[in-house]
């Protein structure tokens, strides 16, 4: 690696053309940047090309003298026989529209960039960014009927989030493909910057190592940056899983778990919830999944944390006066709503103190609150989507129940706390609709002819006689019969998985997924073929649109159509994080 200086302080190019171009420029085209916020700036060449025939220009600038920072050129790249160009944790000071000019010999590059500004007051001292992942229509309105009931066609209640009174729908799709996963669709969401599938916090480039890529800056860096705010993550999922860790991570490759946690640490967010203990322990400690002696929980015992790994132990800690709580409550990703509280099936048995997440969005917000300053929490209900990829859509409508149910915390405080900013979406949909009802008292053996469809639907009876939220039973006779449009060969059974959660397909002896046999013998069970490659054992996400609702100072800004980047921006406004709120 040396040092382009000079090249760069010219703004011509040389005459001789060559044949290389510059392919790539990271930050894209048409991304939106904070100003003031630091990323990397990369090019990347087709062709290895020489230092000396390269100019990067910023509105007709050298790139140097723009972003006060001398580039780095790398003349071959590991892995490609090809030349690139680095500019590392650059920012743009001023806002408006900016030009990047890349050249190599007689061919070149051109992106632009915007660079917005904030107010220079926020109009939220706090924000509460919920999401449940994989969250479709189709869950929220399965959520309405078996949680309030239905008469005469219309709902007998409202859910938390039927009355949040700003609506957008949200673009969901990769930088790569139309397609999505959880990684950088909420990225996208905490940065402000859409990338590709598994990326988190950075522009995903050709090199093989995860840890290299460009990085933008997150959500909560920009609030550690700019503010003195407290910070929270709550989630049911290891707190290493995609949508927690894009809140604060950089790597191309979402299954760094290990090295994820090993930034979780490195933020140090005052309030983290939920599972994936096995990456805090030393590989010397039973069951840890770490590669390393390092003891993440004597770190943070160390730093001044409370730990709790219990629903009991989080009730003390929630009265603790350190302002900092570690809650650890599986090794791996937490049970669904259905289990935990009602069947105790999954791994209920070896965690059987697992908290539920409306418990734990009480105890961040307790805990945040405290702060004069303010806070931004970010809450994910995990299962919706864990629950909705083995088409397992019983536990998935519970869980966004409970969701919903943890909405109604976030608003009883925001009712209180008039300058909160309540944000509620989902990261991508599921191939999921209501089709009408199964109704077990039918004649018949044959369940199909069970399901009403139209008007022989009906209305399911589900009950909640002990007025908890959830109905008492969810093996009712008849109930909303919910279907994917895509998924591996499976049997449906048209009914509750009471033993445990659906397994829909398993492996053969080929490494094909093929239907699961166990399900094979269930009374009425019908073969489903699959339409989604055999690789493949569980159903993927759709690209549907989400819908994002949200409510208090700043939500304004959300209406229409918006990608998932631009909800960044109105978050950023709402808490001025273009301006130094520090001394």
């Amino acid at each position: 690696m040396r040092s382009l200086i000079a090249i760069l302080t010219a703004t011509t190019i040389l005459a001789a053309p060559l044949i290389a171009s510059a392919a790539t420029v990271y930050p894209l085209d048409r991304a939106t940047i904070l100003v003031s916020s630091p990323f990397d700036v990369k090019v990347e060449f087709d062709t290895v090309v020489a230092e000396g025939d390269v100019s990067v220009t910023i509105n007709g600038k050298p790139a140097a003298e723009v972003l006060g920072k001398a580039p780095t050129f790398i003349e071959k790249e590991e892995g490609a026989e090809a030349s690139a160009l680095r500019i590392d944790a650059a920012a743009l000071a001023e806002p408006g529209s900016y030009t990047v000019v890349a050249r190599a010999g007689g061919e070149e590059k051109t992106v632009t960039w915007e660079v917005y500004g904030t107010p220079d007051a926020p109009a939220a001292k706090n924000v509460i960014f919920l999401i449940a992942d994989g969250l479709s229509v189709s869950h929220r309105t399965a959520a309405r009927i078996m949680s309030k009931g239905m008469t005469e066609g219309k709902a007998n209640g409202r859910l938390a989030m039927d009355d949040l009174d700003r609506m957008a729908f949200i673009g969901t799709s990769s930088t790569e493909a139309v397609a999505t996963d959880s990684a950088n669709t909420m990225s996208a969401y905490m940065t402000g910057h859409k990338s590709a599938v598994n990326a988190l916090g950075v522009y995903a480039d050709r090199t093989a190592d995860p840890f290299d890529d460009p990085k933008v800056e997150t959500l909560a860096e920009a609030v550690r940056r700019q503010t003195r705010k407290s910070l929270g993550i709550v989630t049911t999922s290891e707190l290493q899983d995609a949508t927690p860790a894009a809140v604060f991570a950089h790597t191309r490759r979402r299954a760094e778990k290990a090295d994820i946690n090993s930034q979780i640490f490195e933020l140090k967010p005052d309030v983290i919830l939920g599972g994936g203990s096995a990456y805090f322990l030393p590989q010397s400690t039973a069951g840890s999944k770490r590669k390393d002696d390092i003891d993440h929980v004597g770190l943070y015992r160390e730093a001044g944390y409370t730990l709790a790994t219990s629903k009991a132990e989080l009730a003390a800690a929630s009265g603790s006066n350190s302002g900092k709580v570690l809650g650890l409550f599986h090794t791996g990703n937490m049970d669904s709503t259905l289990d935990r509280e009602f069947l105790k099936k999954g791994t209920v048995d070896k965690f059987p103190g697992q908290p539920g997440l409306v418990d734990m969005t009480r105890t961040a917000i307790e805990q945040l609150s405290r702060n004069p300053e303010g806070f931004v929490l970010v809450v994910e209900a995990a299962n919706v989507d864990k629950m909705s990829h083995p088409l397992d859509w019983d536990r998935a409508v519970f869980d966004t129940i409970e969701f919903d149910q943890a909405i109604g915390v976030a608003r009883e405080f925001a009712a209180a706390n008039p300058d909160t900013l309540i944000v509620v979406t989902g990261d991508h949909t599921h191939g999921v609709s209501i089709i009408g009802t199964v109704d077990d008292e039918k004649a018949g053996d044959d369940m199909r002819e069970k399901v009403g469809t139209y008007a022989e639907a009906g209305f399911p009876n589900y009950e909640d006689a002990d007025g908890d939220g959830y109905p008492d039973r969810v093996d009712v006779s008849r109930r909303l019969f919910l279907a994917a449009n895509n998924g591996p060969d499976h049997y449906e059974t048209f009914r509750p998985k009471l033993d445990g959660p659906f397994v829909p397909a398993i492996q053969d002896e080929n490494k094909t997924y093929i239907a699961n046999e166990a399900y094979k013998d269930v009374p009425g069970a019908v073969f489903v073929a699959g339409n989604i490659p055999r690789d493949g054992d569980t159903g993927v996400h759709s690209v549907d649109d989400v819908v994002l609702q949200a409510t208090g100072p700043g939500s304004e800004g959300f209406k229409g159509y918006l990608e998932q980047s631009d909800v960044y921006r109105v978050i950023a406004e709402a808490l001025a994080l273009g301006a130094k709120q520090t001394q």
